[in-house]
């Protein structure tokens, strides 16, 4: 097992999932390494302080106090490596995340709305368009606000608590809140993103591995915050496909755009309404 995989271990962090994640596990490995030096150096030089300028040893005070101008080339190194990490890693790896999203021909985009204590995950039917969204149509059958008379809309899917992506695309996720400040945060990924009201906050990664990953919300939003959790499906191309159409079907076309079913339920007969997106605020 190699450093890295030490450090995500001993940070209980989940193996990474994302094709931008291991420079996020590098830097967080160099922070560490460098955290666990300073702590090796500063500790070895207040034992030697402790030892050097003991009592016994000098009774009476000294008010002139170090002449040496060692500590003051240490604290100057320390602020010079730090100003280097910060400027050299850190601000250039966050300014590539936020200013070079990947092409709108090659990204999925993904509506996520977050409320108390829930995400709701709204992407474009096979026409690829998104419906309108209005504040006034929301509603606990319709979280995100679906226009029912917009005929883009027909088609969108809306899943409560569960999103499905295709492995190797990237995936542009536009965050917004309906009440309250929450955080869409999939640790695996090495992603996290403020969801607030009133913004549209956009941030993108590409899963590398197919499989479940936990989504959580990183704010305290709430006394249920502890439980607001979904997940994050990544199928491999055929199969985000295949559950795209059997979402698209759920939908209802002939109904409007109200949410499909909760994920993973049997479909239901085009003839009855579907059924509420599950949503444990009582004002939705």
């Amino acid at each position: 097992m190699n450093s890295l995989a030490l450090i995500n271990e001993f940070l209980g962090q989940p193996p990474n999932a994302s094709a931008h994640g291991y420079q996020i596990d590098h830097i967080l490995e160099f922070c560490h390494w460098f955290m666990g030096a300073l702590f090796i150096g500063w500790s070895t030089f207040f034992i030697f302080v402790l030892i050097r300028f003991r009592k016994r040893r000098q009774p009476a005070a000294d008010h002139a106090g170090v002449r040496s101008p060692i500590s003051t080339h240490l604290e100057f190194s320390v602020v010079l490596i730090e100003a280097v990490l910060l400027l050299g890693f850190a601000i250039p790896l966050w300014a590539k995340r936020v200013n070079q999203f990947p092409p709108g021909k090659e990204a999925l985009l993904v509506h996520v709305v977050a409320q108390q204590f829930s995400f709701n995950f709204h992407l474009p039917g096979p026409d690829g368009q998104f419906g309108r969204r209005a504040v006034s149509f929301v509603s606990n059958s319709n979280p995100v606000g679906l226009d029912p008379n917009d005929p883009a809309g027909k088609d969108d899917i809306v899943t409560t608590g569960e999103l499905h992506v295709p492995v190797n695309r990237p995936v542009i996720a536009e965050l917004s809140s309906k009440d309250v400040i929450h955080d869409f945060f999939v640790p695996s990924m090495r992603i996290a993103g403020d969801a607030i009201p009133g913004s549209l906050i956009p941030i993108w990664f590409t899963p590398i591995k197919t499989g479940t990953d936990e989504v959580i919300c990183g704010q305290l939003c709430g006394l249920g915050h502890y439980g607001m959790k979904g997940t994050l499906v990544v199928d491999t191309p055929q199969d985000y496909q295949a559950w795209l159409k059997e979402r698209a079907e759920l939908s209802g076309g002939a109904q409007g755009a109200a949410p499909s079913p909760s994920p993973g339920g049997a479909p239901q007969p085009q003839s009855k309404p579907p059924a509420p997106a599950a949503s444990p605020s009582p004002g939705g």
